[in-house]
């Protein structure tokens, strides 16, 4: 590889902004390396989405990126790893990382009971990623599985702090309590941002997994091995930021949880529902 090829970005795909708790664990892992995001956030949430649907706008995303000349793709959403990680890797010429394998990975590392949870999307949780992920790796392992809809949505509108935030929280979790889990997966990365309220609903006692800052672990392992690294270091590298739908709100969110300022964020048209 020439030193040309390693500064190319690395490329992040999510339905929102959820995958910005992905890259902001890759700013701090990987500071020398350049980032492209891509959410779809007029498209979100893909959770309720057929799985055909999904796999179609994460083409949409993927093909998008590679046409930026990206290095390495990140599918930094649970929904679109669970069902177009496989085909995407098959045929693109560049690594391609999903976030179930890594989060699996890390609960199992985590969990001392092996009692495991998983929160996740509809389609995350219908697709039993986790699950399989899990047991293969474990046969023994507990799994207890469910599906927060409204969470999204509620990351997307940027009422993550909200009291409003904390009832549906509460509401929805209320049957893990029951399941004496000793770790949790936050199996969607949209769902760091509601941690401390997440954290506070299951109990200091159960072990919460964020999927996407392990995935930036894996990201790091590959870099090493296809000899990807930008070791050209600047002050300031690029961060740019794609979304299908309001600048304005992609940018108030992605201000606040990265701590930038003046983020380049364009609007792009990816093509109808």
């Amino acid at each position: 590889m020439s030193v040309l090829s390693n500064e190319r970005p690395i490329g992040f795909i999510d339905s929102g902004v959820g995958g910005l708790t992905v890259v902001k664990e890759a700013m701090r892992q990987l500071p020398n390396e350049e980032i492209l995001y891509l959410g779809d956030t007029a498209r979100c949430p893909y959770g309720p989405r057929p799985a055909e649907q999904v796999i179609e706008f994460t083409w949409q995303m993927t093909r998008f990126l590679l046409k930026k000349n990206i290095k390495m793709l990140v599918i930094a959403c649970n929904t679109a790893t669970a069902v177009a990680l496989a085909e995407i890797k098959e045929n693109v010429d560049i690594p391609v990382i999903g976030v179930i394998q890594p989060g699996s990975r890390a609960a199992l590392k985590a969990s001392e009971t092996g009692r495991v949870g998983i929160i996740g999307t509809i389609g995350t949780i219908k697709s039993g990623s986790y699950k399989h992920e899990l047991q293969e790796k474990a046969p023994d392992t507990y799994v207890s599985s469910l599906a927060c809809p409204k969470f999204v949505p509620i990351v997307e509108s940027n009422q993550f702090n909200s009291s409003v935030a904390k009832k549906i929280v509460s509401q929805t979790l209320a049957p893990l309590k029951k399941e004496k889990l000793d770790t949790l997966i936050l199996g969607c990365t949209h769902y760091p941002l509601l941690r401390p309220i997440i954290q506070n609903v299951v109990g200091q006692q159960v072990a919460l997994v964020d999927s996407g800052a392990e995935t930036v672990n894996d990201v790091s392992t590959l870099l090493d091995y296809f000899n990807l690294n930008n070791y050209e270091q600047s002050e300031m590298k690029a961060r740019t930021f794609y979304t299908t739908g309001s600048p304005k709100m992609f940018m108030d969110i992605a201000g606040e949880w990265l701590n930038i300022t003046n983020l380049n964020v364009t609007h792009i048209d990816l093509g109808g529902e």
